[in-house]
């Protein structure tokens, strides 16, 4: 049975020892106190502070688990644990013990300065030993990495990358048709699209054309953004109706531009060659886009990871860079990439020119042929069934 009243004695004791400068007589009395009332969980965490003045780390830790074992979210037990932790070199624990705190302290907002302080120590603590960590993992790896090809690579980093904390994990998040069960790529593996040879040796025809029709555009350039009136202000509202990010479309919604392909002949008769995804009223989609100096496309995600999006560069100023999820690229003049745009992406122009590629969309290659017909056949239905205009996804 608990005795509050010997507890409230015995915890005075050992307060009147810690300011006395004795630690080992305060963990004593601490100790007598939380015995005497075990579901106190302050008494626990006197006594593990005693225990840490007087350098005795073992009986620290011992009192802290007493005190989570009463409440596992109490902070400051948690904190305490992480650090003996850390003092007693119990590595592998100190790391687990540094997230739980670290989650934690991510919901506590307005923490002390000192506190905040004692969280940087930890975070750069953690950061040593995944460091270690990594170059180990990456150390026993190297033997088989020559073998692996360009798929394996790009998921073995990324699973010892999530597994390290070093990585998040990014989902689609599509505004229209989502597609259950294929592989959330950030970037698709150059395999899956062997006709980029066939696109890349264009590029100088490509950006020829487009060179000669931004000396001449007319009105075939326009805003890329550009929202209903009433919508409320969001990240998109400063690129609303600006030309900072402009397009010209070749192919829109599956429609021929023509004012701008008679004008581009050759990247034309290019576009109707490739394998591009065909659905009425829906794709392909191609164009070209402008990105002014200093420019920035925010965060964003698109329609369905039906499809795949291919960049081709044409004219790219240095610095130039675009990230999807987790990896961030440089584009190179005159290569292309392919890419899941449902995953977060955005682009950065920090030069003093304007930077140009070729966008375009095609399958998502994960799909079969028999996936895309049926997927053809049900937009094809869905816009056909009821009057009036479907919403395009």
């Amino acid at each position: 049975m608990s005795d509050p009243a010997l507890a409230q004695e015995a915890n005075a004791q050992g307060m009147a020892a810690m300011r006395a400068g004795d630690p080992v007589g305060a963990a004593q009395a601490f100790a007598r106190a939380a015995e005497a009332d075990p579901a106190a969980l302050p008494l626990w965490t006197n006594l593990a502070h005693a225990w840490r003045l007087a350098g005795n780390a073992a009986a620290e830790k011992a009192a802290l688990e007493r005190a989570l074992a009463l409440d596992r979210t109490d902070f400051g037990a948690q904190l305490r644990m992480a650090q003996v932790l850390q003092r007693m070199g119990e590595e592998t624990q100190a790391l687990i013990a540094w997230s739980g705190v670290q989650q934690l302290a991510a919901q506590m907002p307005g923490l002390a300065p000192q506190v905040v302080e004692e969280l940087d120590h930890g975070r750069a603590y953690c950061r040593q030993l995944q460091e270690r960590l990594y170059q180990g993992i990456d150390a026993a790896l190297q033997g088989q990495a020559a073998d692996w090809d360009e798929t394996e690579s790009r998921r073995i980093r990324a699973f010892v990358d999530t597994a390290l904390g070093k990585r998040q994990v990014f989902h689609n998040q599509c505004a229209g048709a989502y597609y259950p069960f294929i592989p959330e790529d950030e970037f698709f593996d150059r395999r899956h699209f062997p006709w980029l040879d066939e696109l890349e040796a264009h590029h100088a025809v490509i950006k020829a054309e487009l060179e000669a029709l931004l000396a001449d555009p007319g009105d075939v350039i326009r805003p890329y953004v550009q929202m209903d009136e009433g919508t409320p202000q969001s990240q998109w509202s400063k690129l609303d109706g600006s030309l900072d990010w402009a397009a010209c479309f070749l192919w829109e919604y599956g429609r021929k531009n023509l004012p701008v392909t008679d004008r581009c002949p050759q990247t034309a008769a290019l576009l109707e060659r490739l394998p591009l995804a065909r659905i009425p009223g829906r794709a392909p989609n191609a164009f070209f886009s402008m990105l002014k100096p200093h420019s920035h496309i925010p965060p964003h995600t698109g329609v369905t990871n039906t499809r795949a999006i291919i960049h081709l560069a044409l004219d790219i100023p240095p610095g130039c860079t675009f990230r999807v999820g987790n990896e961030t690229r440089a584009w190179e003049e005159g290569k292309a990439f392919a890419f899941d745009d449902t995953i977060d992406h955005e682009a950065v122009n920090p030069s003093d020119r304007r930077r140009a590629v070729l966008i375009l969309d095609t399958w998502n290659p994960h799909l079969t042929e028999r996936e895309r017909g049926a997927l053809v056949d049900y937009f094809v239905a869905a816009d056909g069934a009821l009057a009036g205009t479907s919403p395009l996804a």
